[in-house]
């Protein structure tokens, strides 16, 4: 039953098609063929999305110039070469929706099929290279980046889930953590000088009691908030040092050093009560508000993002140990101390500018923003053995820390950039 309703269809079908040919055989009226209305036409060639929609099918003399494309994508670039091919009066394709397209094809005619031969073979095949040229070099271009937490997706303490928003979070409160790098003009009785003595001085006490990391980036970013908002006498600024670093081991460390070991580090200039009460003017300055992002935090993500090795790492917190203890260096931001460290050392191992796009996308900071702080830093490296503040290049010189010192500075950054 259904092969009959079928066959009936489709032969009043043809009847149909058959009295509209003799019907316009007898009137003044084109035949549906004369217009271009059925299937299987040559129509406008369409130029869509250079992804997703494939060409429409094209008949006849079409396949000459839309045809050679086969099943590739059409750029705009391509499709407004082949309009070039056309008379000087004929519609542009639409570009935009699929109801612009449609009502383009019903509102606008094709071209002829000989206006469409004129493109000879030879042009058609050097607008499909250029075409798939174009195609490929986008495809490199807009090439995904490398997911740099697929490693730690079991590993409950890396919370792969919100890292990102972590560092969002970092990234917004960053500023709270810094202080004015022309602090130093309000204190009357110490000056930068004795601050980098200091500094250098509670690096080799870190290094000797076996901190971790953060402790000394906590230690220093607690002194220089202190030092920003009181002033200190001079006798007592080894005092705020050796509280901070106490305090920055409470916040920090599993174990932390008792008052009794670091009176002894300061053979004895200061008793109990006086480490204790200093612990309470700090914590009092500060508005106990210990918990704020240091280079160190964002160091460990960068790290992630540039791939690096054991060698990339100590030769990078080298260098931005070397920014802690010079004062000029509190003019940058935490997040750029620690992007332009790693940039620094990717160009001290590597001999030439390093930079690649996942390292420019996770620290948000492209080379050209890294070069003033990068061409700092190697002069900081430059001069690291000499002087009388060689703590950090003393440490960095042992094997266990790679002898990271002993790196010859990339001393082209300063010429690039003088240049």
């Amino acid at each position: 039953m259904e092969n009959m309703r079928s066959e009936n269809h489709r032969g009043a079908a043809m009847e149909g098609v058959k009295l509209a040919s003799e019907a316009a055989a007898n009137t003044n009226r084109r035949a549906l063929r004369d217009i271009k209305n059925i299937l299987g036409a040559p129509h406008q060639p369409q130029a869509v999305s250079k992804r997703g929609l494939q060409e429409k099918p094209a008949a006849a003399g079409a396949k000459s110039q839309a045809g050679a494309v086969g099943h590739r994508p059409v750029t705009r670039k391509f499709a407004a070469i082949l309009q070039q091919t056309q008379p000087a009066n004929a519609p542009l394709a639409p570009i935009g929706s699929e109801r612009q397209k449609r009502n383009a094809d019903t509102a606008f005619h094709a071209p002829s099929d000989m206006e469409c031969s004129k493109a000879s073979d030879d042009d058609l095949d050097e607008m499909m290279t250029n075409e798939l040229k174009e195609i490929d070099m986008e495809d490199t271009e807009e090439e995904e980046m490398p997911d740099i937490d697929s490693c730690d997706v079991g590993n409950s303490l890396a919370v792969v889930e919100y890292v990102d928003e972590i560092y969002s979070f970092y990234r917004r409160t960053e500023e709270l953590s810094c202080v004015s790098p022309t602090y130093m003009a309000h204190q009357s009785d110490i000056n930068e000088k004795m601050r980098g003595i200091l500094i250098d001085w509670l690096i080799e006490v870190h290094y000797k009691l076996e901190l971790l990391g953060e402790t000394l980036f906590l230690t220093v970013n607690i002194i220089d908030r202190y030092l920003a908002r009181e002033n200190v006498a001079r006798k007592k600024l080894q005092l705020v040092g050796v509280t901070a670093m106490l305090l920055a081991c409470k916040y920090e460390e599993v174990s932390v050093p008792v008052v009794e070991d670091l009176i002894l580090i300061c053979d004895r200039a200061y008793s109990r009560e006086d480490i204790l009460d200093m612990e309470r003017k700090i914590v009092d300055r500060l508005e106990f508000n210990m918990s704020v992002p240091t280079p160190y935090c964002f160091m460990r993500r960068f790290l992630k993002a540039a791939g690096s090795d054991k060698k990339l790492e100590l030769l990078s917190f080298f260098l931005i140990e070397l920014s802690l203890v010079d004062y000029k260096m509190l003019k940058f931001q935490p997040s750029m101390l620690a992007a332009a460290a790693i940039y620094t050392a990717q160009c001290t191992l590597n001999g030439c500018m390093s930079w690649n796009k996942c390292c420019e996308l996770h620290t948000k900071y492209s080379e050209e923003q890294l070069m003033d702080c990068s061409t700092m830093m190697v002069e900081l490296h430059q001069g690291a053995a000499r002087g009388k503040l060689t703590g950090v290049h003393r440490k960095y010189s042992t094997f266990k820390y790679g002898c990271a010192a002993k790196s010859e500075p990339a001393a082209f950054l300063l010429d690039a950039r003088r240049a």
